[in-house]
């Protein structure tokens, strides 16, 4: 149950509560126009995780920074995406989701312009950190109001645009940072991927008075010992993936990820007791214990990691062994990107036919996609087919198409609306963190097996065990629930 912000008082003196948007859903909704808002700033915060990557080479050029630097440029950003996407949540649930989500417009709106005014590479590196917390602030609210304000079939469809913005973002980024740096817009070179975001993002919020504003009715307590404890196991596992490559993945290193299992197993038993006191922990083990949520994270982890993989490890193949510009190469999206926008329109409606199967339909589609790919490459290299190659990419598109919008709203359905920014917190901090995981792993992976083998039999190798985490997720499938 969730209450609106902004309502006129009550006329009796002494009443205070407020009409709760669960009891009336469908006074206030969720009009197209503020979908389009709240989507609009998500969306932002997908984009800017992989738009700056084709533009590492001219910020070298232009501030002198070094290898370390350019890699804080990236894995700053997604650091502190990662690590506040729960804690604000929570923020929403309890200061109100209209006002967390415009506070974080306005600052990730400031700090893009900041990004693109950056004088050093050390001020980038800050600009870039204070922008992936903005980030953190306003993407828990979009779900969170999608769930508070919407049921049936209109949350249905809400999500599923939702799942939408999410595949298609990444993509994206890349085609729009390649060809923002090819332009050199009014001579700002690789500014232009950060600046772009300020005319966006002031339009976005100059339209924010549009989208509902909801709350929890009781505003919740705050968890400081939980709070720590969920940062500590966040910042050493994103130590490893984030710094491992570099690195060379030292002995040190991974003794974070021992201090990390620690950190969650008191993080859990601090939370269990917390919750049986009648407290409010940040992570809420009730919350957690959803069938829908447990088994819909189970597979959008591997879902997530795969995904991360395969886009990181085109790039690296696409430039690396075919010499393709960052325009180039996330022209070569294209396919998967129409491919993924088409069907997830149509999902709710392949939904309701197949229930919990479309999954399987979609990690089914996504697998062959992926052996044919393995096996045009395989048989073509080093002149893969065209054709071919953009047709194995249009339809792991239409795999991720049929499986991710399933599982956001597969997730979520069993979330009471006055946690619903607590669980779209812990649903796109998992999808985070597995995307990067599988990135790094499906990159370091990739290069070493070319180091010893050869590109072809790299590729090929990645390509099947990509695969394989298709064929997990099919496994998953069989026992989801239908998405409701």
């Amino acid at each position: 149950m969730t209450k609106r912000e902004g309502l006129p008082p009550l006329k009796e003196p002494n009443a205070t509560p407020e009409p709760s948007v669960g009891t009336e859903p469908v006074a206030e909704g969720l009009s197209g126009i503020a979908l389009v808002v709240v989507l609009t700033g998500y969306a932002l915060s997908i984009v800017d995780a992989s738009i700056v990557n084709v533009a590492l080479s001219s910020i070298s050029d232009d501030l002198h920074g070094g290898a370390a630097a350019l890699e804080l440029v990236v894995s700053g950003y997604g650091l502190t995406y990662a690590l506040g996407l729960v804690l604000g949540g929570r923020l929403g649930d309890a200061f109100g989701r209209r006002r967390l989500y415009a506070y974080g417009l306005a600052a990730f709106t400031i700090t893009s312009a900041l990004c693109g005014l950056a004088p050093t590479i050390e001020f980038l590196v800050a600009a870039r950190l204070a922008q992936g917390a903005a980030a953190a602030m306003l993407v828990p609210q979009v779900l969170a109001t999608i769930q508070a304000v919407t049921q049936g079939q209109a949350r249905a469809r809400a999500i599923g645009m939702y799942g939408a913005t999410a595949g298609l973002g990444m993509v994206t980024g890349q085609i729009l940072g390649g060809l923002l740096v090819s332009l050199d817009v009014a001579g700002l070179g690789w500014r232009s991927v950060f600046v772009i975001n300020v005319p966006i993002g002031v339009a976005a919020l100059l339209a924010v008075r549009r989208v509902p504003a909801t709350r929890a009715d009781a505003k919740p307590g705050f968890d400081p010992l939980g709070t720590v404890l969920f940062g500590v196991a966040m910042v050493c596992v994103l130590a490893v993936v984030v710094a491992g490559p570099d690195l060379g993945w030292p002995l040190w290193l991974w003794s974070s990820l021992v201090v990390a299992a620690a950190a969650a197993l008191a993080l859990v038993r601090v939370e269990r007791g917390l919750e049986a006191r009648g407290g409010s922990p940040l992570l809420s083990p009730s919350v957690l214990s959803h069938p829908g949520m447990r088994q819909g994270l189970a597979a959008m982890v591997p879902f997530s990691a795969g995904f991360g993989a395969f886009l990181f490890v085109y790039a690296l193949v696409a430039q690396g062994h075919f010499g393709l510009d960052g325009l180039a190469s996330g022209a070569g999206l294209a396919p998967f990107a129409v491919a993924f926008f088409v069907v997830a329109r149509f999902t709710p409606k392949i939904a309701a036919a197949l229930g919990g199967r479309i999954v399987t339909l979609g990690s089914l589609v996504q697998g062959a996609s992926l052996l044919l790919l393995a096996l045009v490459v395989w048989l073509g290299w080093p002149h893969p087919s065209l054709a071919l190659v953009l047709v194995g990419i249009a339809f792991f598109g239409v795999g991720a198409a049929l499986i991710g919008p399933t599982l956001f709203r597969m997730i979520l359905a069993d979330v009471p609306s006055a946690q619903a920014g607590m669980g779209s917190g812990v649903l796109v901090t998992s999808q985070q963190m597995a995307t990067a995981l599988g990135a790094t792993v499906g990159g370091t992976l990739y290069i070493s097996l070319a180091d010893s083998l050869s590109t072809a039999s790299a590729a090929v190798l990645v390509l099947a065990l990509l695969a394989c985490f298709s064929v997990i997720v099919l496994v998953i499938s069989l026992k989801l629930p239908d998405p409701s």
